[in-house]
Order: structure tokens, then sequence, then C-alpha cells
């Protein structure tokens, strides 16, 4: 029986990232106004300082530029974890993939997403939905992971595609 260690090599990890995967450059950077105060999912706060500040999505939701990249998600294999057909997922090369962590990965010449898992000394790719079957990997098998999924960018507004 094969076991796996505790991180995962280095062999795992590409080093380039996908051709048709731009990275933006960062002159096109933009911010918003950004309100310091929380919104309240429950009662709303008439009391509240309000305080603006320019937020950089950018800087907010890139830690390692060099190392990341966005991938749009097509499917409902892992809409348990708040990940929809259509979401834009960012995802950082620089961050070692842990058990549980949500990652984009390699399987068989196909790029997919999901959790990983280490369960009886098995790496497993776990989807968030229950109609998909988890997949232990294999030593032997076509496999390799492309970084991991940092945060989910989904759109609220209703009849619009993400894609548009």
């Amino acid at each position: 029986m094969n076991s796996y260690p505790k991180s995962l090599p280095t062999a795992y990890f590409l080093s380039d990232p996908p051709v048709q995967w731009e990275i933006p450059e960062k002159e096109n950077t933009r911010g918003i106004p950004c309100y310091a105060d929380l919104i309240k999912a429950g009662f709303p706060s008439p009391a509240a300082d309000y305080r603006e500040e320019i937020l950089d999505f950018n800087a907010y939701l890139v830690q390692n530029p060099a190392s990341t990249f966005t991938v749009r998600v097509e499917g409902d294999s892992m809409i348990d974890e708040g990940i929809r057909s259509g979401d834009l997922l960012i995802v950082d090369r620089s961050i070692p993939p842990g058990d549980g962590m949500v990652i984009v990965a390699i399987l068989y010449g196909e790029f997919t997403v999901k959790k990983l898992v280490r369960k009886g000394g098995r790496l497993w790719l776990y989807p968030g939905n229950p109609a998909f079957d988890p997949v232990r990997i294999e030593l032997e098998m076509e496999f390799q992971v492309w970084g991991v999924v940092s945060h989910v960018i989904h759109r609220f507004l209703a009849g619009r595609s993400a894609l548009s």
C-alpha cells in the first residue's frame, strides 16, 4: 500500500502558468471607494461612522502577483464549497497545498478544481457536491497541483451570465 508524505513533493507543481492564462499588468490597477464600517446582515446601524478609503482589488485579492492567475469554473461539482459554474477563481501557486484546501489540479490532462483531502494516509480529490464521487490519487496517476484557490468571485446579478 502506498502512502504520501505530509507535504506534496514539488514534482506535483508545474513550472509555468498555462499559456492561455495571462497575468494582468499592474498598470491597469484601479481602486474603488471602500467604506470602513462593516455592513450588518441583521439590523442596520444608523449611528455608523462612515470612513472611506480606496480599495485596490489587486492588492486585496492577490498576495503574490508573480505566482497568481485567474480561471473560470465550469460545472457544479464544487457548489457546496460556494463555487458555482461561471465563478472566477483566484489561484496562488506560491501557497503550498494542504489538507482541506481547494486546489486547481490537472488529472489525466484535464483541469479540475477540488478539495484536497488527506484520509487514511492517502490523498483524495473531493468534490463539493454529493452527486460526484471523490477521486483517490494513486502514485501512477497523471496528477499535478496547479495552485491553491485563494478567492472565489461570483456575480449576484440575476439573469446575467458570469461570462458576459
